[in-house]
C-alpha cells in the first residue's frame, strides 16, 4: 500500500497506471523505479515538483 510521503495519508486515488493523487493534502504522486515523485497541482492544472522537500528515502518505496 501506497502512503504519501507528505500526510502519511492512505486516502490516494488512482489517476493513471503509476499516478496517486492524495485526497488529505492534495499533491500528485508518481512512481518509477520504485521513488514516488511529489508534485503540487497549481491553479492552471500545471505541476510543481515537491521532490526538493524530502530526502530519496523518504520518498522511497517499500
Amino acid at each position: 500500500m501506497i502512503t504519501c510521503p507528505n500526510c502519511k495519508s492512505k486516502d490516494l486515488g488512482k489517476i493513471g497506471t503509476t499516478q496517486y493523487y492524495c485526497w488529505n493534502c492534495f499533491i500528485e504522486l508518481s512512481i518509477e523505479q520504485n521513488i514516488i515523485s511529489v508534485h503540487q497541482v497549481e491553479e492552471d492544472g500545471s505541476l510543481s515538483s515537491l521532490n526538493d522537500l524530502f530526502e530519496e528515502d523518504q520518498r522511497r518505496m517499500g
